[in-house]
């Protein structure tokens, strides 16, 4: 493994973080509705757990309003069943056709523990791209002892490695910046 290569595998690691965090906040419930706060609940369908937003259509038609529109509508039941145990502080009804989920405005205080979680997951997310610099450091400072890079390429390369971690550290901290206003929002 060259340089060039370090530096590749730790870009792509940092950003595979930020991805993940982004879905770990997509699915952070807010005020108001949205298709992310279901669309990996899992429900059985036909014996086997499959995410809500494979099997039927999830639309926001209202603030405070999901739809939820099964493909087969065989399968209703079991939508309503898998929402209820999601746990989402939701409470499904279903008219035959469609489960209507109605959002609940949140509490000063459940906005205040969202925030906290989102403060958690930010910095688990930072931990990570720090320890994806450390993974890269060390990869680096092998390559040296292997004769296979200069003591300047090491710490060009290891520059260019603490730039992306800070690049990445500081999307993250504008996602929880952005997060935390979205959740505090009334």
């Amino acid at each position: 493994m060259d340089s060039k290569n370090v530096v590749k595998e730790s870009r792509e690691r940092m950003k595979k973080g930020i991805e993940l965090l982004e879905s770990q906040y997509h699915g952070m419930r807010t005020g108001r509705a949205n298709p992310g706060l279901v669309e990996d609940v899992r429900v059985d369908y036909y014996g086997s757990l499959t995410p809500l937003k494979q099997i039927a259509a999830i639309s926001a038609p209202e603030a405070n309003l999901l739809v939820v529109k099964p493909f087969d509508p065989s399968s209703l039941g079991s939508i309503e069943k898998g929402i209820q145990k999601a746990d989402l502080g939701i409470q499904p009804s279903n008219d035959g056709k469609v489960v209507r989920l109605v959002i609940p405005p949140l509490s000063e205080d459940r906005r205040k523990q969202l925030v906290h979680h989102a403060k958690q997951l930010a910095e688990e997310a930072r931990v990570t791209i720090r320890n994806i610099r450390r993974d890269g450091n060390k990869k680096i400072e092998q390559l040296e002892r292997d004769s296979e890079i200069s003591e300047d390429g090491k710490e060009s390369v290891k520059k260019e490695i603490q730039n992306l971690t800070d690049d990445h550290i500081k999307q993250v901290d504008e996602m929880f910046a952005k997060k935390s206003a979205e959740l505090m929002q009334f």
